[in-house]
């Protein structure tokens, strides 16, 4: 489970960094207007409008892949294990007191109990 945890914190790092850098590499809506006039993004790897749209689409498949890894260590650290009953299954351990006294208690006497709440009939 330690693996697990350390490897989704590894990709939430990465898709975060990876978000960071593909905003900060993408033009603002001001931008188009100069790449008019010979700023050069048209001369760019994927084109005038290609740029865009694959900066635009990686971006938001790296901010869904970080907010699923956000989802999942939520789910995983709230997660806390049963304890295991042992050999006994699940069967109640009994007070040590309430042992005592029922083994040196005649089986017809009542026993007497100090405990909260022992006088209300079940």
């Amino acid at each position: 489970m330690l693996y697990l945890k350390t490897l989704i914190i590894v990709v939430q790092l990465l898709s975060a960094l990876g978000v960071i850098g593909l905003v900060l590499l993408q033009h603002g809506k001001g931008a188009d207007m100069g790449a008019a006039f010979g700023s050069g993004a048209s001369g760019s790897l994927f084109g005038a409008t290609g740029s865009a749209n694959f900066l635009s689409r990686t971006t938001a498949v790296l901010a869904a892949v970080f907010f699923v890894t956000t989802l999942t260590l939520t789910y995983l650290g709230s997660y806390k294990p049963q304890t295991s009953a042992g050999v006994l299954g699940g069967a109640a351990p009994v007070p040590a007191s309430a042992a005592a006294s029922a083994t040196s208690a005649p089986a017809s006497a009542p026993v007497a109990s100090s405990a909260p709440g022992s006088d209300v009939p079940k």
